[in-house]
């Protein structure tokens, strides 16, 4: 089950690019980048680590759905920095085969970070599956109820 399966944006393949470019900033940014405070700082990032010249515009545009259909350049360049595969980008049955490898990476980057605990995950998994479900529904509600404070 993809995050689009359940209601969620994200990297799931039928999401828009925008929607995956700003889920791989907000999840897979890499630890040793500087914070993306803004545009300006996304692109200079991408730019230090891959070579590829990209502007804050473009930065803007794509993350803004602005612009949807990138040179092969900039793709290559994105999945370079955020270390995915450039098929992510692509249609969506490709995509779909890599949605699921880049939530774990990210869930690894929130345990790495600190962001989730380690504990945490371990007590979700010893639930019954009953309770599990329960906690699911909670967990997506509290999603669906962010996305829609943060669209507002």
């Amino acid at each position: 089950m993809t995050q689009q399966d359940i209601g969620g944006k994200g990297p799931g393949p039928s999401a828009t690019l925008a929607d995956k470019i700003e889920w791989l900033i907000q999840n897979m940014w890499p630890p040793d980048a500087p914070p993306p405070k803004n545009n300006i700082a996304v692109a200079a990032a991408i730019s230090a680590v891959t070579g590829e010249e990209i502007s804050s515009t473009t930065v803007w545009k794509l993350r803004t759905g602005r612009q949807d259909n990138p040179q092969l350049r900039t793709l290559t360049a994105l999945a370079a920095f955020f270390d995915v595969p450039l098929g992510y980008f692509g249609p969506a049955p490709e995509a779909r085969s890599i949605d699921a490898d880049l939530t774990f990476q990210a869930l690894r980057h929130k345990l790495d970070d600190g962001t989730i605990r380690p504990e945490v995950l371990r007590a979700f998994t010893d639930l019954p599956a009953d309770i599990r479900w329960l906690v699911d529904e909670l967990i997506m509600t509290a999603a669906r109820a962010a996305r829609r404070h943060a669209e507002s």
